[in-house]
Formats: structure tokens, sequence, C-alpha cells
């Protein structure tokens, strides 16, 4: 049973920095990438960035120059430092992890950008 749990979103004013944490637990694990999605209210699920196995990196280009991911193989984590925070980045940030051709997602969690 594979679990993934976020941490660090919450209320920020635009210009803002959040990092989040996405933590995996579960026996034998060894992820292909881990990524981060969110979904606005209203609105689907986006993709914002993933990171591989072997480091590379992709962005939405709506995040590319402000959000930064990372990961730590070794924690099955991994990271995503937002800055310069906007208020349409105001979603529910979900972290997903892929194995074997299977896709596991975390609970979310909230983000709000707002003055």
């Amino acid at each position: 049973q594979v679990q993934l749990v976020e941490s660090g979103g919450g209320l920020v004013q635009p210009g803002g920095s959040l990092r989040l944490s996405c933590a995996a637990s579960g026996s034998g694990l060894r992820f292909s990438g881990m990524g981060w999605y969110r979904q606005a209210a209203g609105k689907q699920r986006e993709f914002v960035a993933d990171i591989a196995r072997d480091g590379r990196t992709y962005y939405a280009d709506s995040v590319k120059g402000r959000f930064a991911i990372s990961g730590d193989n070794a924690k099955n984590a991994v990271y995503l430092q937002m800055n310069s925070l906007k208020p349409e980045d105001t979603a529910v940030y979900y972290c997903k992890a892929v194995s074997g051709g299977s896709g596991y997602w975390g609970q979310g969690t909230q983000v709000t950008v707002s003055s």
C-alpha cells in the first residue's frame, strides 16, 4: 500500500513563497518519477511540475521561472519551492508518484494566495 502525504500549504500574500513537501510510504518503493498537480475551484486538475528519477525536470509554462521542483530518491520525497506567488496559483496541490505504470496520489494541500 502506497501512501503519499503532502505538507506545507497555507495562506500567503501575492509575491510570497511557500515550499511544499511530499513523502511516500510503503515497502519496496521505487518511483520512476514524482510530481505536482493542482486543481483550482471549478477547474480541472492541471500539471505543475515533475521530476524523473534521473533528475530531469519539467514545468508547466505558467510556473516556469517561479517554481522549482526537487526530489530525494532515498527518501521517496519530492518538494516544490514556489516563489513570486500569484492569486491565480491558488489551488489544492496534489503530489503524484509513478511506479511500474501505476500512478499514486496524495490527499492534497491547499495553497491560497491572497492579500
